[in-house]
């Protein structure tokens, strides 16, 4: 028996960050990248290790470079995390595991530290071939939660409930955070949208050297549980441009959108530095004529382009800083 499961890439298009602060938001997968995990029967329970994962470098130069880009552990720290929290899990639902081990491998395509959420993605798919493998059903709305947890409890990872939601819903998802529907069920309001509704999208993302995400969230945060006024109106209104956007995709205003786009980020800057690089891909792509916010916590951004004639331009002019641009595939 030979399990594949795959997860997809993903951005957030309005809302973001609020995700993390009990807010609102609307994110895509994006299939023109996945993480894929194969399970097969073994004797022992083996997770084999990647050309990514390697403790064999070229030079110093090549060693600092990895680890700029994939952390100091590669992928097989994500697996592991993601089968101990499994294991965890049904053992607090009472579901009893037969005597069967397993070998596990994983593989992506997306993008690493450009705020398209590379690690999630392959959590979620390995829970989906642990699932399969071992025939139990985490419900829908629960999977999130223990992606999260994952992440957060046992790799040290701060980051919100969007991600995790989109990754295992897929297609368009508006989300609500509301923090007394969170006490009450466990989980956030999840509403998917018809991706045909969505307008021309396009994403833009860096393709020199970024570097591990996951932290950029704790000064705000800290902000945030002071109760400082500044970040706590900001992200309440960061929240409302996604209660805004949903509208707006459900009637497909195309200006509305567009603003709703810019606002998001405007807001951000509000509350969060913005290094140069980052900044350098709003202002090429908003030089063109086209909408911009960030995907995630930067390295890449999206919004919404007119015709082809403005993507063209886009692709020129994000060229030129180093980032390449796509049309994400979200059916």
């Amino acid at each position: 028996m030979l399990i594949e499961t795959r997860a997809y890439a993903r951005a957030g298009l309005f809302g973001n960050p609020s995700d993390g602060f009990f807010g609102k938001t609307i994110a895509i997968s994006v299939r023109n990248f996945g993480a894929s995990v194969t399970l097969y029967p073994s004797p022992e329970l083996h997770i084999e290790p990647q050309p990514q994962d390697t403790n064999v470098f070229r030079s110093l130069h090549h060693r600092r470079d990895a680890v700029s880009t994939l952390g100091y552990h590669g992928g097989v720290p994500l697996l592991k995390a993601a089968i101990k929290k499994f294991a965890e899990y049904c053992e607090a639902e009472h579901l009893r595991l037969p005597n069967q081990n397993f070998s596990i491998r994983y593989s992506t395509s997306i993008p690493r530290q450009v705020g398209l959420s590379g690690s999630s993605a392959i959590i979620v798919a390995t829970f989906r071939a642990l699932m399969q493998f071992y025939n139990i059903e985490i419900p829908l709305p629960v999977l999130p939660n223990l992606v999260l947890a994952t992440e957060a409890e046992e790799l040290g990872i701060t980051a919100g409930l969007q991600d995790r939601v989109i990754q295992c819903y897929e297609g368009c998802v508006y989300m609500d955070f509301n923090r007394d529907i969170i006490e009450q069920q466990g989980y956030g309001q999840y509403e998917p949208l018809d991706p045909r509704l969505l307008p021309k999208l396009y994403i833009a993302y860096n393709t020199d050297l970024g570097k591990q995400s996951g932290r950029v969230h704790n000064d705000v945060r800290a902000r945030w549980l002071k109760g400082e006024e500044l970040v706590v109106e900001t992200m309440n209104a960061i929240a409302d441009v996604a209660r805004e956007g949903r509208d707006a995709v459900c009637r497909q205003d195309t200006n509305a959108l567009n603003e709703l786009v810019n606002r998001n980020f405007d807001l951000r800057t509000r509350i969060y530095t913005i290094s140069d690089r980052n900044r350098s891909l709003i202002d090429t792509a908003r030089a063109c004529g086209a909408s911009a916010s960030f995907t995630g916590s930067g390295g890449s951004i999206i919004g919404l382009y007119r015709d082809d004639a403005m993507l063209n331009r886009l692709y020129v002019g994000l060229k030129k800083i180093n980032a390449r641009v796509i049309k994400p595939y979200v059916f």
